[in-house]
């Protein structure tokens, strides 16, 4: 059976998680999106094309929820 690349959710203070996911994968806040009042769904990007999805809490918590390889960006297509 595959195993997740997370095994749980992972939370720590906000700074702190921007700092890992800037330090350690080297990743950049690539889009961000409001899913509630009180959260907004982050997605970085490695320079590698690995994705990871966060939540940021107003509360002050960021949580990694989903993560990934070989992200591709898709550019808006003309309905006409």
């Amino acid at each position: 059976m595959a195993q997740s690349p997370i095994a749980e959710v992972i939370c720590e203070p906000s700074p702190r998680m921007t700092q890992r996911l800037k330090r350690q994968q080297g990743a950049t806040l690539a889009s961000t999106g409001l899913r509630s009042p009180d959260e907004v769904l982050e997605l970085w990007l490695d320079p590698r094309d690995n994705w990871t999805m966060v939540i940021a809490y107003a509360s002050g918590t960021s949580c990694i929820v989903a993560m990934g390889a070989h992200w591709s960006s898709m550019q808006p297509q003309d309905p006409a």
